[in-house]
């Protein structure tokens, strides 16, 4: 690196999702420093290095014991734009990474469908914003990250044996969305990655066998303790050891993917995975924007372009 090129400093708070950006940095020879923002100090009278600062925290971060990231990395953010850094997926960026709500709205505001959505504030609220929906439909929480707290519910009974059972599990932000279940052409849904404004590739994920669970890092697919295949709730069919949830859609070319260009370009976007269900009925339906976005190895291999390599080559562009 010269000396007249900053530094690219990577905040997050998950080093198993790392290794695959790590090695694109170095194959683009572009320097990163990674922050880890778990817990820790932040004097708030120090001033920040020069340099790039991309975000990748994550809305699951609580169910890997880092329930202070979320607070941690606003804090962080806060102090880099006031003194006037070069943040990518800053502050605003990380409040649609942690709220659906808040994705769907600005979705919306795009021109983009979405699934029919209510959200209760409130476990007490859950059953009365259920009403005006026709079994079945989806609950889920407001602030997800790899598929938490999804789950189909085929009747309202079912839904007030769940939420006033022991086996409920409350979003971290208490609010719990419900959402009308599409029933989709085919069984996957395909999710686009997109990098500095590009559209790099468009991945297919069988929803077969990942359910509502689709994570594409290689590690969300083991369980943690016995290393075996996680079978997802909502999946039809068990996982096999070796067997791909995810795959390229080759040529891959839509109307969606200028609207998801604009999308970014709005919401201010630089980094980002956005999923999308095509319904039986003809309808294409958004219902996710991931911005601290993975990308799957078995995709990378067939890629004609490697994603992470094209992020690392956006940020270095960056630099001063």
């Amino acid at each position: 690196m010269s000396s007249s090129q900053s530094m690219i400093y990577a905040l997050h708070e998950n080093p198993e999702w790392f290794g695959p950006f790590g090695r694109a940095f170095e194959a683009e020879g572009v320097d990163v420093e990674e922050w880890l923002l778990t817990d820790g100090v932040l004097d708030l009278d120090s001033v920040p290095p020069e340099g790039v600062f991309w975000s990748r925290i994550s809305a699951s971060a609580h169910t890997r014991d880092h329930g202070l990231s979320k607070d941690y990395a606003r804090a962080v953010l806060a102090w880099l734009e006031a003194h006037g850094r070069r943040t990518v997926n800053g502050r605003r960026v990380l409040e649609l990474e942690m709220s659906k709500v808040e994705q769907l709205v600005a979705l919306r505001a795009a021109g983009i469908d979405t699934p029919r959505t209510v959200a209760a504030v409130g476990r007490s609220q859950i059953l009365d914003a259920a009403l005006g929906f026709t079994a079945p439909f989806i609950i889920k929480h407001n602030q997800g990250g790899k598929g938490l707290g999804v789950r189909k519910i085929d009747s309202h009974d079912e839904l007030a044996e769940y939420v006033n059972g022991p086996d409920f599990e409350q979003s971290p932000d208490g609010i719990t969305l419900v959402q009308d279940y599409i029933r989709a052409a085919e069984p996957f849904i395909t999710r686009a990655e997109i990098v500095g404004g590009e559209f790099i590739y468009a991945v297919k994920a069988d929803t077969a066998r990942g359910g509502f669970q689709l994570c594409p890092a290689d590690a969300c697919a083991i369980d943690p303790i016995t290393r075996e295949p996680i079978m997802p709730h909502g999946a039809t069919i068990a996982p096999v050891a070796g067997q791909q949830l995810f795959s390229m859609r080759d040529d891959f070319d839509h109307t969606i993917i200028e609207k998801y260009l604009e999308f970014g370009r709005r919401a201010g976007l630089e980094v980002f995975g956005i999923e999308f269900i095509e319904a039986e009925d003809g309808r294409v339906l958004t219902y996710d924007v991931n911005t601290n976005t993975n990308y799957n190895a078995v995709v990378e291999a067939a890629a004609p372009r490697s994603a992470p390599r094209a992020l690392a080559h956006y940020l270095g562009g960056l630099r001063a």
